[in-house]
């Protein structure tokens, strides 16, 4: 089992501590694809430095963030009922051209 650090703005946070989001989004970097269901990942958030440790349950890699949306249920990876999930929202926190060379990936998070 391996243990990996990430940072999550104060909302997405809250979901994941509340259990709506089980699963976090991120570019498919070649260190993040060293992650695997068992591992650990803790949140930090970046408001408050509060941490949160959760199970990886599953990793998936997918060329774009749309065919990961289209995956998932929208609450799942972080969008209120009334919200309407667009892929490139995550534009907001990676480069087009990041995403064209790694791809996305969903890292499914065991429920407590």
């Amino acid at each position: 089992m391996k243990k990996f650090f990430m940072n999550l703005h104060p909302a997405p946070f809250a979901s994941i501590e509340s259990g709506k989001k089980d699963v976090e989004m991120r570019l498919a970097t070649p260190e993040r694809l060293e992650i695997q269901a068992g591992d650990q990942i803790v949140f930090t958030n970046r408001d408050d430095g509060r941490q949160l440790v959760k199970k990886v349950a599953f990793c998936r890699k997918y060329p774009s963030f749309a065919e990961l949306y289209a995956d998932f249920d929208k609450t799942r990876i972080g969008y209120e009922p009334g919200e309407n999930p667009d892929p490139n929202d995550m534009l907001l926190y990676y480069k087009q051209e990041d995403i064209d060379r790694y791809g996305a990936l969903a890292i499914g998070l065991e429920k407590a």
